[in-house]
C-alpha cells in the first residue's frame, strides 16, 4: 500500500508524529510503499487523518 503524508504534523500528539516518522513520513507530500499487513494498517488508522491511502 502507498502511505502519503497530506497534512502537517506541527500540532499533532507526539505518538501521532512518532508513527508518522516510524512510516517514513517526515513532510507534508512524502510517500513511502509500506507492506499490506496488520501492523502497517493499525500505524494508518492511528494518523488516518494526516495521510492518505491508495492500494
Amino acid at each position: 500500500m502507498k502511505v502519503k503524508l497530506i497534512k502537517s504534523l506541527i500540532g499533532s500528539k507526539k505518538d501521532q508524529i512518532a508513527t508518522a516518522h516510524a512510516l517514513g513520513l517526515f513532510k507534508v507530500g512524502d510517500s513511502t510503499e509500506q507492506p499490506d499487513n496488520p501492523q502497517t494498517k493499525g500505524k494508518v488508522t492511528k494518523i488516518g487523518h494526516l495521510v492518505e491511502v491508495s492500494e
